[in-house]
């Protein structure tokens, strides 16, 4: 393959669809820097795979999509193709079907960039891997940039074996060879944990096997269980029917007690009802008579109460006029003593005024009298003044205490019409006391009712009391009958169950009995014959069923048992199919036993009558296994 045409989309700097064509020979791009020419060989890198932005002398990815420019806005997308010439098919077989091939990769800012291959979307893998098979590649050396010619001839033997793989055109396969490693370590992984997983399940295996074994001999045991059980249910049905049957019997007698009672308290509840028709018309002459009376009370007593007020008024009053008078009386006395007071010095103020007009020679030696007397003027002047005030506060007490009397008088004359109308109210009381007599007898009759609903409230107690008494009765059959119908159900339940369970067995046991219904065992011996027989004892001695004993010639031939124990036949009468097997069992004490099982022919067994087993192939069982 070759290149035959690339073509750019707004990658970098060509905004517009641009298209390289690569002719057949040498094409060279020629022109000053900064034209784009180094674009177009990152444009060839970026489409054959490259994923770093570094080398495509960016940040980041979307620093490929055209930026913008002062004319044109900026790109949001950005796609690079680059036709490839397969006229002679040595592209892999999954895109070999086609003589050219269209590889291209787009990317769309913030959204990331993806691959395809003639149209249809492939891995960068893929991409990766269709070029190292063309001996190129976004890293191949055959892109020569500046200085790397001169790194290849410094290289190491390691990178020059990396450029001999790539002119082999060999690359691709160690990129599968890769692959194909990982993969066998993955199958490597998968298959130590399929060891893992298998060691495991043997594990469960191992674990289900001894469970099925446990099962196998708990459905054994079941099966015994369910036939001891349904011996016992049967005989439990028996006892329960027995116990239904007498049920049934005291029920009938108790329904009967039940009606007789019920009619009973029928009676009382009518009587009852007869006596409550009665009580309303007493009870209410009882209240309205308890009303009036009631009222007549209250109003007394209110009276009586009013009685009381008034005349305390009237005492209070009569103190209070005392000590008004009491009050005028003082301050009369006063204003007198103050009038006096006040003639006096006006006498004694002329006197002096008199006696200094005439000595006005003994001015001098009277200073000191005259401010003495002044000082005493001045005294009396200010007493002068404090009776009078003393005077205008009683006048105005007494004006006071005159408005207080007239309304007290006004009050009296209240209390007074007060007082009248109570007299008024006791001639009233006193005429309604003739009424008296009635009441009394509207008591007497109230009395005589109540005591006729006490009798009959006593009557309806003792009624109630035998309703009571007969209800008890009839709870009590009833519990008794309820639980008789719930162990009946549970019998019928436990029938149904065990029929259910049984199933076809019971139904086989019917066409082919168990042989352990003819045989007959000594009294103790039947944990000995359990011991030696086991799960043998339910085959049946029918040679048709598909579980039965069929009886064996050549009995005679079987070897003896050892010394010291005693046939278990010589205990146990069974069918001669049982014969001989019952003739290679011995019965021994449990300290032979350990003793005579290394003496045991084959198919014999030795039995203790504790249930303990000895089979001559070693099995050795304790009498509580």
């Amino acid at each position: 393959m070759h290149f035959n045409r690339l073509r750019l989309i707004g990658f970098k700097s060509f905004v517009e669809p641009t298209d390289v064509i690569v002719e057949t020979g040498l094409t060279g791009i020629v022109g000053p820097n900064g034209c784009g020419k180094s674009n177009l060989v990152e444009a060839l890198r970026w489409v054959m795979g490259e994923s770093s932005a570094r080398q495509m002398r960016g940040r980041e990815m979307d620093d490929l999509i055209f930026a913008g420019s002062a004319s044109r806005p900026q790109r949001n997308h950005a796609e690079v193709q680059l036709l490839l010439d397969n006229g002679a098919r040595t592209a892999p077989v999954a895109f070999n079907d086609s003589a050219e091939i269209e590889v291209s990769r787009c990317i769309d800012r913030g959204a990331g960039s993806t691959y395809r291959i003639n149209g249809r979307e492939t891995r960068a893998k893929d991409v990766q891997l269709l070029f190292a098979d063309e001996a190129t590649g976004a890293r191949s050396t055959a892109m020569v940039g500046q200085g790397e010619i001169g790194a290849l001839i410094a290289a190491k033997p390691a990178q020059r074996r990396t450029v001999l793989e790539e002119a082999a055109g060999i690359t691709g396969l160690h990129s599968r060879r890769h692959e194909a490693e990982l993969r066998l370590r993955a199958a490597e992984t998968n298959l130590e944990r399929l060891d893992d997983v298998m060691a495991a399940l043997e594990t469960q295996l191992q674990g289900l096997k001894r469970q099925a074994r446990q099962a196998t001999r708990y459905r054994r045991i079941g099966e015994r269980i369910r036939g001891a059980e349904a011996l016992l249910y049967g005989r439990r049905w028996d006892s329960a029917e027995t116990a239904v049957s007498a049920a049934d019997v005291a029920l009938a007698a108790a329904r009967k007690a039940v009606d007789g009672r019920d009619l009973e308290v029928a009676t009382a509840s009518a009587e009852q009802a007869r006596a409550a028709a009665t009580l309303p018309p007493l009870r209410d002459d009882e209240a309205d008579a308890g009303a009036a009376l009631h009222r007549f009370e209250v109003a007394q007593v209110e009276l009586e109460a009013e009685e009381r007020r008034l005349a305390d008024a009237h005492r209070a009053l009569e103190s209070r006029l005392a000590q008004i008078d009491a009050d005028v009386e003082r301050e009369n006395e006063l204003s007198h003593d103050a009038a006096e007071a006040s003639g006096r010095l006006a006498a004694e103020r002329a006197t002096v005024e008199a006696e200094r007009e005439g000595e006005d020679e003994a001015e001098s030696a009277a200073a000191s009298a005259r401010h003495e007397a002044t000082e005493q003027v001045s005294s009396l002047e200010s007493e002068v003044d404090a009776l009078t005030r003393h005077l205008a506060a009683g006048e105005a007490q007494r004006g006071a205490l005159n408005r207080e009397i007239e309304d007290l008088a006004g009050r009296v004359e209240r209390l007074g019409v007060q007082a009248a109308e109570v007299e008024t109210a006791r001639a009233d009381l006193a005429a309604q006391s003739a009424q008296t007599t009635a009441l009394e007898e509207a008591e007497a009759a109230v009395a005589t009712a109540q005591a006729e609903v006490e009798g009959l409230r006593a009557r309806v107690a003792e009624a109630e009391t035998r309703r009571m008494d007969n209800q008890a009765a009839v709870t009590s059959v009833r519990d008794t009958q309820q639980a008789a119908e719930t162990t009946h159900a549970a019998l019928v339940a436990e029938q149904a169950a065990l029929t259910e369970l049984l199933g076809g067995g019971a139904g086989d046991r019917d066409k082919w009995p168990a042989l352990i219904d003819e045989i007959n065992v000594e009294d103790g011996m039947e944990t000995t014959l359990g011991a030696a027989l086991g799960d043998d004892l339910a085959a049946s001695s029918d040679t048709k069923a598909p579980l039965h004993w069929r009886g064996l010639d050549g009995g005679g031939d079987a070897p003896p048992l050892p010394a010291g124990a005693a046939p278990l036949t010589d205990s146990v009468t069974a069918p001669p199919a049982l014969a001989r097997r019952l003739s290679q069992i011995g019965v021994v004490v449990d300290k032979d036993g350990p003793r005579l099982q290394g003496q045991l022919a084959q198919g014999q067994r030795l039995v203790s009558r504790q249930g303990a087993l000895w089979r001559w192939d070693g099995l050795t069982a304790a009498p509580d296994a």
